[in-house]
């Protein structure tokens, strides 16, 4: 068996698992198209990129995604201790600085001296365009070794040194193979994401014997601060930024006022006329956490207008492999409007916890915008994943109010996002069932969410470790009882070590609890269903509380995070391997 672990990805899945891998001493080769090459959603060089928004959702423990991210973060998750140190302010939400987030994981993976790093797209031996490339490749070394042999021992040493150049340059193109990769003697984790490469798509796909399973992701447009008219803009967080009962109207415009005045950019005026009172607001560079979203009310004309649009803008034309299933998590938001006039008001464009400090009455409509990087200059458009034409998006979406004159510093975008049937193909520790040294991680398992997709990595390197660790010590004590003294011959006989479903039967997985959201995630993708979609944490796939039942849903919520949480400490003696 190989003395490393091969982990091919450098996403949120693979990043998290190579970190909890060489943490405890044990050696990773972790394999890294970018930057030679990009899939088509991505552009920044560094690992554990995010493409879509730049929120890891709630914090809360009434929230199924704030229970995830505390439990990964009593097992010691980088990433999402990463993402604690770039939060950028969301209320009670988890955002980050999407380039600071990368920036440090990559320094971080990058600094780990037990971690080797393969800048190399990995590829698939039964790809026809790689095995032509190949023959040509081999062709070539064939006649440069020719050559050397023609050289004459006398020749100077340029030549010389430009025979040994050649040579270089043609090992330098020399792919990765997939199936070299995925050989008995390794363990591997694959967490090449929902945009895996297509020449590695096939070669996963001959691995599986599955077809491919595609749904849509999207990735929503990302606005300048500055361009947004706060005539019609106002700051706040749901429900705590409309009128309460006990409030008059004045009380309710001096608190609202001091909300807009810690938060609006240096040097900016807002007139805020309502029933005759009249206010200046004089901007401030300061910012609060709990106002983190700029909020564009809409009346019932100004957001059946914009719809109509909406509905009739032009769309890209998607590519033969892309017209499929839409996941309803991450649905491009003309493809929601088109389900009824009022879908998106009961859904991301709900007005309700909002008051319009214009007229002190409730929206028909309100558009979100959540900070999206430290500086907050940025903000990204909240549920508004879209595959409209980018024209298309600067025309409709600037009939928003507010958005009038808005600068785009980055269009929406859909991409393809792969996954495979894993109630087939793995049991609840992401090992595949018919060759149980290789493990998948990440989206590609099914899981839905960057929070998820950790989660997911820390499962798999966990029990790759185990795996491991257990073979080794089966090893060394089999060559202690046949008194093979020699450390030589010890040493070979862990090399010539080929992993069986036998020899992974006898070791002792770390599964986690359905009680926990890890667990439950693992569960939910290993357990088979009929028509398997993807999944994001949520307190359904938990177990119901016994007793009595709970009616108030944020106790029950509380309660279902309360059992988790000692389910997981229950798994410390395993987990710390």
């Amino acid at each position: 068996m190989k003395d490393y672990i091969n982990v091919i990805g450098a996403g949120l899945a693979g990043s998290e698992a190579a970190y909890q891998i060489a943490k405890r001493g044990i050696k990773v080769k972790l394999y890294e198209m970018k930057p030679v090459k990009f899939s088509p959603a991505h552009s920044n060089s560094n690992f554990a990129e995010i493409v879509c928004s730049n929120s890891f959702k709630s914090n809360l423990l009434t929230n199924a995604c704030g229970l995830l991210k505390e439990e990964l973060r009593r097992l010691d998750s980088l990433l999402i201790k990463i993402a604690d140190e770039t939060a950028v302010p969301a209320g009670q939400a988890l955002a980050v600085d999407r380039e600071e987030f990368a920036k440090k994981v990559t320094e971080n993976l990058k600094n780990n001296l037990n971690i080797e790093i393969i800048n190399k797209e990995v590829v698939s031996k039964y790809d026809e365009t790689i095995a032509n490339k190949n023959q040509k490749a081999n062709l070539a070394q064939g006649e440069n070794k020719k050559l050397n042999n023609t050289i004459a021992q006398d020749q100077s040493s340029k030549m010389e040194k430009n025979s040994a150049q050649r040579n270089e340059n043609i090992e330098e193109t020399e792919p990765i193979f997939f199936e070299d990769l995925i050989n008995e003697d390794a363990i591997t984790i694959i967490a090449t994401g929902p945009l895996t490469s297509d020449s590695l798509s096939i070669g996963i796909k001959k691995l599986t014997g599955e077809n491919d399973l595609h749904f849509y992701d999207a990735a929503a447009p990302i606005i300048e601060k500055d361009s947004i008219d706060f005539n019609i803009a106002f700051y706040g967080d749901r429900y705590e930024q409309e009128k309460k009962k006990d409030e008059t109207l004045e009380e309710w415009h001096n608190r609202i006022s001091e909300y807009n005045k810690t938060n609006v950019a240096s040097g900016s005026n807002i007139n805020m006329k309502s029933n005759g009172i009249d206010k200046l607001i004089s901007g401030s560079a300061e910012k609060k956490d709990t106002n983190s979203y700029i909020n564009l009310p809409m009346n019932k004309e100004e957001y059946e207008n914009f719809v109509q649009e909406l509905i009739n803008a032009e769309v890209v034309t998607l590519h033969d492999f892309e017209k499929g299933e839409i996941f309803e998590g991450c649905m491009p938001v003309e493809v929601m409007a088109k389900r009824g006039i009022d879908t998106l008001r009961f859904g991301p464009l709900k007005p309700v916890g909002f008051d319009d400090p214009r007229t002190g009455k409730r929206p028909y409509a309100v558009v979100q915008l959540r900070q999206d990087n430290l500086r907050g200059i940025l903000y990204n458009m909240v549920g508004f994943q879209t595959n409209l034409k980018y024209g298309e998006q600067k025309r409709v979406f600037s009939m928003i109010p507010g958005l009038n004159n808005a600068e785009f510093v980055k269009y929406g975008v859909m991409h393809r996002n792969t996954f495979i049937n894993s109630p087939e193909l793995l049991d609840n520790t992401y090992n595949l069932k018919k060759k149980t040294n290789i493990y998948f991680a990440g989206q590609i398992t099914g899981v839905e969410g960057y929070v998820e997709s950790i989660s997911s990595g820390m499962v798999a390197s966990l029990n790759a470790i185990k795996q491991f660790n257990d073979a080794n010590k089966k090893l060394l004590k089999s060559a202690t009882l046949s008194k093979l003294e020699n450390k030589e011959n010890v040493n070979n006989k862990i090399k010539e070590y080929k992993f069986t479903k036998s020899d992974r039967e006898t070791i002792e997985e770390i599964t986690f609890s359905k009680e926990t959201m890890i667990g439950a995630l693992a569960d939910y993708i290993s357990t088979p269903k009929e028509n398997f979609q993807p999944m994001n944490a949520n307190f359904g796939i938990l177990p119901p509380l016994e007793g009595e039942k709970i009616k108030d849903k944020k106790k029950r919520y509380e309660s279902l995070s309360n059992r988790a949480l000692e389910k997981l400490e229950q798994l410390d003696e395993n987990v710390n391997i």
